[in-house]
């Protein structure tokens, strides 16, 4: 059996802990869909990215677009080994840094 005490402490933990966890879950919803609605605001009115031309993305600029590099650990290479590029990851393409990807200002 257990005491009332330790009964009466767990009670209040439990209610302090499910308030935290309910107030936790709910200002996430609420930031994220004031964080939406913002966005498809500025996304209304913005204008669209230089850079990228309002795609968000462009053609990797290290590996211009091969998705490999050629990458050797000495000074004065002997052999020369192709290596994924470490920009795009093989993707060809890479997020705008103008824009974070968003193809607005």
């Amino acid at each position: 059996m257990i005491p009332k005490q330790v009964r009466a402490l767990a009670a209040t933990g439990a209610i302090f802990l499910g308030g935290f966890v309910t107030l936790n879950i709910t200002s996430t919803i609420t930031l994220a869909a004031l964080r939406a609605a913002n966005e498809a605001k500025m996304k209304k009115f913005a204008k669209p990215c230089g850079v990228c031309k309002g795609k968000g993305f462009y053609i990797c600029k290290l590996c211009k677009g091969n998705a490999t590099i050629q990458w050797s650990p000495l000074y004065d290479p002997v052999f020369i080994n192709p290596c994924l590029c470490p920009t795009c990851v093989g993707n060809r393409v890479q997020r705008c840094l103008n824009c974070l990807g968003k193809g607005f200002h």
